[in-house]
């Protein structure tokens, strides 16, 4: 019985204890959870609310449903967590040390709000910022041994700028932090907002000194955030880019300077310009492999460094270009912000801190075993001028072997096609140790120079429609003394029919190319520079002598000159037919050719010729577009708006400069649209692109006619085949119809064939043969 009554005592006693532990956890989870809703802003200043609560004195297990903090005094939620859950140590308590084994954050959702300096979070920051301890005081014993962070999504919004930018699945465990050690380890992973890029890591930071190491990885991470803080900075613009990263950083979060990284980095699909389609800036890949790079040891050693297919645009404009159009006149909208000390921007910090990594590059030691760019594409169009001018460098690529500031020289070879026509090569030898001290050679050949009309007739008022550009140069550098020697050679220039411009000045270009050009009918210049980097010498004695010799020289000459100038003209009568622009009218000349031409057909039935139209269409419907929107300004003059324009209103609108000021504020009025910075831009706006193909079609078959009636008035017009016509640049900047005899030549062409190699065997034009061959254009 003894036995037995024990035993009913001890499980009435477990069983007391048991109900009494549960009805402590029953009242104290929901007891806890109306405390902390009670006094949550007495202590914390915030408002807090949950669903529910469960809290076990007995194990130190603690969990919170659905928690939302809010904003200060709002009734915005700041933070929600789904779940949050602790585990405390209880005993270790009645010692005064308070430690968390466990803290864990589920699906954590938060919204940081920055406005100015002011930031959403700064009066918890001030509460929970440690205060400074009495002297001799023992400080709180806080110990966490773990915290983590499952699923979290948080929200960055800057209003000022404005941004809004959030990560997504963000997961981070820590280590144990003692309250007697100063240094904390944890991990973390998150993704990106938008897209699907991704950044994972670990990292150590010690609290007391403020040092830390970190390896990040980073996966086609998107950078959108920068776009919303260069949107700050550009009057229009759009950006896009991903990133590749694995880096391992080591240093102290207060110097900038004490940091050292190694690794792997690469910017993908970079894109920045006007708009989405319109890049200024771009590039496929830019790829850092980093042996090491630390400013304050004054170490830059790279593996590699290289760009694949780099673009560049840069535009002039009638006022500013497109990199101030962007920024601001002599980049105003940057020192504005830069200069504003309530205005963070990320882009300026990012360049900042660039700045400051490479501050000490030239005085310390670099390598980069290999530089590179590979494919590269530079453009340049130029608005300013009475019509476009446009060229590009292409397939651009340069390579240097290994940058070493302990080697006494690095060779930098550069070789590139120029758009549309030509190609340049460069070779640079330069020391490390000074940029003033190099060798450089460079190439440019067969470059057209009609390309160069919009700049001429806007100088000259006379296009050119024939000649060939080449320069070579020698130069060798010492502590920034220039010696160089360069060779200007331009190949049978060729003046043609002044264009009546009111805005383009005159020049007597013709009289001015019988002084330049010696009797081979070229320019040949020897222009050596001298001086220093800082204030060149030109020295033009070869020049002025050229040309006072040849006030002397040439006139002896003429005979041979002019011989060679008509037997030139006669074949190219023979094998091109040239086009004035946006015109299907012939001169008397070219009349007479074309009568010639139908005449030898007739005279030989077995004789056929095809004939290929090459049209620069670009051109051509330039100023098709200009012609018809300066009509549409002459009717807006007229007082009788019905009234047809008159052949005297073409006669002006012909001679009208798209830079007329007076067009330009109808322009203006008419577009209404500051974005558009070209002329050309303005005028597409009020012209539909259907209409300049009709007319260009229209154009077209007007001169398919005018050339095909000559044939038709002989009879003969079934032995001429117009081909299929070709869109491209022509070298000589004029659309014109390629002309190939099928069968015998007329006797004129062969007899000016033979003339001309005659010609080119005397002494005038034999030592420039080989220089006429090599840059002889292809047609």
């Amino acid at each position: 019985m003894g036995i037995l009554n024990s035993k009913k005592v001890f499980v009435v006693i477990l069983s007391s204890v048991l109900i009494l532990a549960a009805v402590v956890i029953i009242f104290i989870s929901p007891l806890t959870k109306y405390l902390v809703e009670k006094y949550d802003e007495k202590y914390l200043g915030r408002e807090i609310k949950m669903d529910w609560a469960y809290v076990n004195p007995f194990t130190g297990y603690v969990y919170f449903s659905n928690i939302r903090f809010f904003e200060l005094k709002s009734d915005s939620v700041f933070l929600s967590i789904n779940g949050l859950s602790g585990n405390f140590e209880m005993l270790k308590m009645i010692n005064k040390t308070y430690e968390i084994t466990q803290l864990k954050l589920y699906r954590p959702r938060g919204v940081f709000i920055q406005n100015k300096k002011e930031l959403n979070i700064d009066d918890l920051i001030s509460l929970f910022t440690p205060k400074k301890t009495e002297p001799n005081k023992e400080p709180v014993h806080l110990n966490f041994k773990n915290i983590s962070i499952v699923n979290g999504e948080f929200t960055y919004i800057e209003k000022v700028t404005p941004v809004n930018y959030s990560i997504k699945e963000v997961n981070f465990e820590s280590t144990e932090k003692r309250w007697n050690s100063d240094t904390i380890a944890f991990k973390f992973s998150f993704r990106s907002g938008k897209g699907n890029g991704s950044m994972k890591g670990n990292s150590t930071i010690n609290f007391k000194n403020l040092n830390y190491r970190c390896a990040v990885v980073v996966h086609d991470f998107n950078l959108d955030i920068i776009e919303q803080y260069l949107k700050a900075l550009t009057n229009s613009g759009s950006f896009r880019a991903s990133i590749d990263a694995s880096i391992d950083a080591s240093g102290n979060l207060i110097s900038k300077e004490d940091v050292t990284f190694k690794g792997s980095l690469t910017v993908n699909d970079f894109h920045f310009g006007k708009n989405p389609k319109e890049d200024y800036v771009a590039f496929d890949t830019l790829s850092l492999k980093i042996i090491e790079l630390s400013p304050k040891n004054h170490k830059y050693i790279f593996d590699s460094a290289s760009v694949t297919h780099p673009h560049f645009k840069y535009e002039r404009y009638d006022y500013l270009d497109n990199v101030e159009m962007m920024f601001g006149k002599n980049g105003s909208n940057i020192w504005a912000i830069s200069t504003d000390p309530n205005r963070f921007n990320l882009v300026i910090e990012i360049a900042r801190y660039i700045k400051v990594l490479g501050k000490n590059f030239f005085s310390s030691y670099y390598r980069i075993n290999r530089l590179a760019i590979y494919n590269g594409d530079l453009e340049f169009n130029d608005y300013s001028l009475s019509e476009k001018f446009a060229m590009g460098i292409n397939r651009l690529n340069i390579v240097a072997d290994s940058i070493d500031k302990n080697r006494n020289r690095v060779k930098v070879n550069f070789k590139s096609d120029i758009r549309p026509y030509g190609n340049v090569s460069l070779g640079l030898s330069i020391s490390p140790k000074d940029s003033a001290d190099f060798d450089l050679q460079y190439s440019l050949q067969k470059l057209p120079v009609a390309m160069f009309n919009p700049y001429i007739i806007s100088y000259t008022s006379f296009p050119l429609d024939r000649g060939t550009l080449e320069l070579n140069g020698n130069w060798n550098v010492r502590n920034g003394i220039i010696k160089s020697e360069n060779h200007v050679l331009v190949i049978d220039p060729r003046v043609t029919k002044r264009v009546k411009n009111k805005q383009s000045h005159w020049l007597p270009l013709p009289l001015a190319m019988s002084f330049m050009r010696e009797s081979g009918n070229v320019i040949d210049y020897e222009i050596p520079i001298t001086g220093n980097l800082k204030d060149p010498k030109f020295h033009l004695k070869d020049v002025i002598s050229d040309c006072i010799g040849n006030i002397f020289i040439k006139p002896a000459t003429t005979p041979y000159r002019m011989q060679v100038k008509n037997i030139e003209r006669e074949i190219e009568k023979g094998i091109t037919l040239t086009w004035p622009m946006r015109k299907s009218t012939l001169s008397h000349a070219n009349e007479k050719f074309i009568e010639n031409m139908a005449d030898f057909i007739k005279e030989n039935p077995a004789a056929t010729i095809s004939v290929s139209p090459i049209n620069y269409n670009a051109k051509e419907k330039e100023y098709i577009l200009f012609n018809e929107v300066k009509k549409k300004y002459f009717l807006s003059l007229k007082i009788e708006k019905d009234k047809l324009l008159s052949k005297d209103d073409f006669a002006t609108i012909d001679k009208m400069s798209i830079k007329d000021s007076l067009f330009i504020k109808y322009l203006n009025k008419k577009t209404n649209d500051s974005t558009l910075y070209t002329v050309q831009e303005k005028c597409e706006k009020l012209i539909d692109a259907s209409l300049i193909n009709f007319r260009f079609k229209q154009l077209k078959n007007e001169r398919d006619s005018v050339f095909i009636s000559y044939f038709k008035e002989k009879g003969v017009e079934k032995s001429v085949k117009i081909l299929p016509a070709d869109d491209q640049i022509p070298y000589n900047g004029f659309s014109y119809y390629k002309i190939v005899y099928n069968g015998e030549l007329p006797e004129s062409l062969t007899k000016a064939y033979r003339e001309l190699n005659e010609l080119n065997d005397k002494a005038p034009r034999k030592q420039f043969e080989s220089l006429r061959a090599k840059n002889k254009p292809k047609l």
